[in-house]
């Protein structure tokens, strides 16, 4: 029974201590915060065929315009040729109806449906040189990538999606605050901000404002700037702000 009594003394003192710790307070001026890239996509395939090699990696920088993979287009450099080959006889064939007409030997009907072939070889041809611009996926500026859906010699589907390519440079910070400081928080407004995954400060200032109210939660989305690009800084990290001159 002591040994029983003892250890419910010792449950007791223990919870106590627990409860006599007093609670830190939150900083009624802080507002959570999520770091993002400026620019973000999720680059495609715009259409159906097999993969070569992949020309980027999780993680890798890439310039704007790099070649990040190309797919298999032996069909559709085919058709470009039979397209070109048509255009050029539609071509030869105009020249020769004009030839023609100017000898009478042609009449205007002829003459104008001559030239509507060359229009058309011309329209197929160009539509086909547009899908050869399928047949490489290159970045649309320049970043890391941040995921690779697929890999190597895959056989994909048109839309299946390829790469996430981040951009570099300074990041935004999103932040939703409550509406009530919408009277402190203008376009240009200094903010520091703190990133719990660094434990450092950083300055920045507010660059959007949205123009519609959250009428449930009663918060508005913000956006910010950092005033420089920080290379320990990356997309996903959280931490907190306040107006600079709150400290």
């Amino acid at each position: 029974m002591p040994g029983k009594l003892i250890a419910l003394l010792a449950v007791a003192a223990s919870a106590g201590a627990f409860a006599a710790k007093p609670a830190v307070p939150e900083d009624p001026n802080a507002m959570r915060v999520l770091l993002a890239p400026v620019l973000e996509t999720t680059l495609s395939s715009q259409m159906a065929g097999t993969l070569g090699t992949l020309n980027a990696s999780l993680g890798q920088t890439v310039g704007k315009g790099a070649t990040l993979v190309s797919l298999g287009c032996g069909e559709i450099q085919a058709r470009a040729s039979v397209a070109k080959a048509e255009l050029n006889m539609a071509r030869q064939n105009f020249v020769a109806k004009q030839g023609m007409h100017a000898l009478n030997a042609a009449g205007d009907i002829e003459v104008a449906n001559a030239r509507t072939e060359v229009e058309k070889a011309t329209g197929a041809l160009a539509l086909v040189n547009a899908q050869l611009g399928y047949c490489k996926v290159a970045a649309p500026f320049g970043g890391r990538i941040a995921k690779v859906y697929v890999k190597p010699y895959q056989t994909v589907a048109a839309g299946t999606p390829l790469f996430d390519l981040v951009s570099d440079g300074a990041l935004k910070v999103r932040l939703n605050v409550p509406s009530t400081l919408l009277k402190k928080l203008k376009k240009g407004t200094a903010l520091d901000v703190t990133i719990h995954e660094t434990g450092k400060t950083y300055p920045a200032k507010v660059s959007a404002v949205n123009a519609r109210v959250d009428a449930v939660a009663q918060t508005v989305e913000l956006e910010a700037r950092l005033n420089a690009a920080y290379p320990e800084l990356v997309a996903g990290m959280s931490g907190v702000a306040q107006l600079a001159n709150a400290q």
